[in-house]
């Protein structure tokens, strides 16, 4: 507890941007109190990176957060980035470029296992731990599909491609355990999971995955679960299975309500909020741009009482704007997000909506319109599961609490990468004052590093 894990990764990004192949992914094995020390050089011959460590809430070092635009220059090609943070909490997390739109890159992922303290034990036991990564494969460039998102007419960018698990980890907090046939999993989301071997070992199982909410153009994708010493080649002797149906809501909504927080970990949220946030998940048209530096306060919420979430929005034509939440430091938030229809009259996607530096408390799920009078009544304010990721469903809400403990400027977003590249996120920031001076290795970009100095942040 509480050394030092050092990484050096230098053609790692090359080989796993350009490979063409399914990318590169590795495990980073630390201990709750561990400082991590990453020096991440971008061999990439013309893409700038920035590294995003998911679920570390970065307390003390947002700009290790690596969010371009926002805590950090991306990395320039030939450059070199030191991260440094420490890992504050057990759990299973990923770490994946964040840009807003990479997906070549998006190939390398690292998975960060953080093992509790000595002397403290797992609210289960295993006797195997199997890490499993679920990621796109596009079949386009990087260009092709930005340009495809820009364009008009608007290009979408094409989908990716006999035992029960028993859920006891969910984004690094412990879940009060159930059993489940079919784990939806959006992107983003981390989950530990429990299997028996206790079936048949004369044989092997199949595993499988599937496209949900967008009807799949891709077909089911295969693992096989190998009882030794059967070949793991060996196909099973049943077909598999195609899982539940794409659009089951009420399956993906039952499984989100089940999720509760283990009864020997429960962090009681505030029982009141200071500020309601509502942000409308719909879909427009930009005809225009505001000033650069628009000093403008971003909305708390929308038209409420007119806006008709079932069809298509009438406001489709909009601007955009480059202002910021401004939270008071150690205030509680609630964030409601509403789902809406999209230009596409009868659609409403799921997004799954991912917190930079914070966990926050996800208070209920609901159909229809939030009622800012009715819905809060029905907040689960006992035992709520503390999460980085939740999913927004079709034309529902989720509601949510976060405490602005972190010093710093954060991004919240969905987490399906195209919908981040058109927009669909916010940024906030509290407790600028705290942060203090900054690290001389983060300023400046390129060339631009050597003439800048430090200066107190505040």
């Amino acid at each position: 507890m509480g050394g030092e894990v050092c990484l050096q990764v230098s053609r790692l990004l090359q080989e796993a941007g350009f490979d063409n192949q399914w990318g590169f992914s590795s495990v980073i094995h630390a201990q709750q109190g561990d400082t991590v020390v990453v020096n991440l050089t971008n061999s990439l011959p013309t893409e700038n990176v920035p590294v995003h460590w998911h679920g570390i809430r970065q307390s003390g070092t947002p700009w290790s957060d690596g969010t371009e635009g926002v805590t950090q220059c991306p990395i320039m090609p030939g450059d070199t980035f030191t991260y440094k943070f420490v890992v504050d909490r057990a759990g299973t997390y990923i770490s994946i470029p964040c840009t807003l739109w990479n997906a070549i890159i998006s190939r390398a992922v690292w998975i960060h296992i953080v093992s509790e303290p000595d002397g403290v034990a797992e609210p289960f036991v295993y006797d195997k731990e199997l890490s499993i990564i679920l990621k796109d494969w596009y079949h386009a460039s990087t260009y092709q599909q930005s340009t495809g998102l820009s364009s008009i007419p608007f290009g979408w960018v094409g989908e990716p491609q006999g035992h029960n698990m028993i859920v006891v980890e969910a984004d690094g907090s412990y879940v009060e355990p159930f059993e489940t046939k079919n784990l939806y999993i959006n992107s983003g989301e981390t989950y530990s999971v429990l299997v028996t071997a206790n079936q048949d070992p004369s044989t092997n199982y199949w595993i499988t995955t599937n496209v949900v909410n967008r009807k799949p153009s891709t077909p089911t994708g295969l693992a096989i679960f190998n009882y030794y010493p059967n070949h793991p080649r060996k196909h099973p002797p049943t077909p598999p299975t195609t899982g539940p149906l794409r659009n089951d809501t009420d399956s993906q909504l039952a499984q989100s309500r089940a999720i509760k927080a283990h009864h020997d970990f429960v962090q009681p949220p505030p029982p009141t909020s200071d500020r309601v946030i509502v942000l409308l998940n719909t879909q427009n048209l930009i005809d225009g741009f505001t000033d650069t530096f628009d000093q403008n306060p971003p909305p708390d919420s929308y038209d409420v009482e007119n806006h008709d979430i079932f069809n298509v929005p009438d406001n489709v034509n909009a601007t955009s704007s480059n202002a910021i939440y401004r939270i008071s430091f150690n205030t509680t938030v609630d964030i409601i997000l509403q789902n809406a229809n999209t230009m596409t009259a009868g659609k409403s996607e799921t997004h799954p909506w991912h917190m930079h530096g914070h966990d926050f408390w996800v208070l209920g799920y609901g159909r229809n319109k939030f009622d800012m009078e009715k819905d809060p009544a029905m907040y689960n304010l006992v035992d709520p599961i503390m999460k980085n990721t939740v999913a927004l469903y079709p034309y529902g809400w989720t509601a949510l609490r976060f405490r602005a403990d972190n010093p710093g400027v954060w991004i919240f977003h969905c987490h399906i990468e195209p919908h981040f590249f058109m927009g669909m996120g916010i940024v906030f920031e509290a407790g600028m004052e705290m942060v203090g001076t900054l690290p001389t290795s983060i300023m400046g970009c390129g060339e631009t590093k050597r003439l800048i100095k430090p200066r107190f942040c505040g």
